[in-house]
């Protein structure tokens, strides 16, 4: 049986037995709050959990390494959503220690990339197209200073409200503890 036909079979008795009731809510979170987080596995549940938050609580957003690197791009666009379409007015930038993405050297992505079938042309036209895919795959040195930056963006971005607050975190990924980097209800 493929993984595909497991989550299929696996959703079948979700329905069946309705436990979807358990996690019943609305499209506006309860705690009117968006997080970006990072997409690492050992969050998906402990960084919800850590803060005491449930379901419907907030928004979740997850990237690699929690980042807004482009300044229109969807993880900017999802953020500005949550806070004009979906009732949100804080925002939360969540990093984390042991970040894989911050480790991330772009020269192995590459060559995995070329083993599974991406031909050099194709890296020849993004670079004549002036995306050189080995900065665009750069991790991070520091966690806090990619956390600060981000906060950064996202505050100073355009088209951000300058009353909601955007506040930056990081998580403990072995013990939950969250360290706070910037208080967004600060004005300094």
């Amino acid at each position: 049986m493929t993984l595909l036909e497991d989550l299929l079979e696996a959703n079948e008795a979700f329905v069946k037995n309705e436990e979807f009731k358990a996690f019943k809510t609305d499209k506006t979170p309860n705690k009117k709050a968006v997080f970006l987080t990072c997409m690492d596995t050992r969050l998906s549940e402990l960084s919800i959990k850590a803060l005491g938050l449930k379901n419907g609580d907030i928004k979740q957003i997850k990237n690699a390494g929690a980042v807004v690197s482009h300044p229109y791009g969807s993880t900017m666009r999802s953020l500005l959503v949550a806070v004009y379409a979906l009732g949100v007015d804080e925002v939360y930038i969540m990093g984390h220690h042991d970040c894989g993405f911050g480790a991330l050297q772009p020269e192995p992505v590459i060559e995995e990339m070329k083993n599974r079938g991406i031909n050099d042309e194709v890296f020849e036209t993004l670079e004549y197209s002036g995306i050189e895919v080995s900065n665009w795959l750069k991790g991070f040195d520091s966690v806090e200073e990619s956390v600060r930056e981000t906060v950064d963006n996202v505050k100073n971005h355009p088209l951000m409200a300058k009353t909601v607050p955007v506040h930056g975190m990081i998580i403990d990924p072995e013990t939950g503890k969250v360290d706070l980097v910037i208080n967004g209800y600060d004005k300094a």
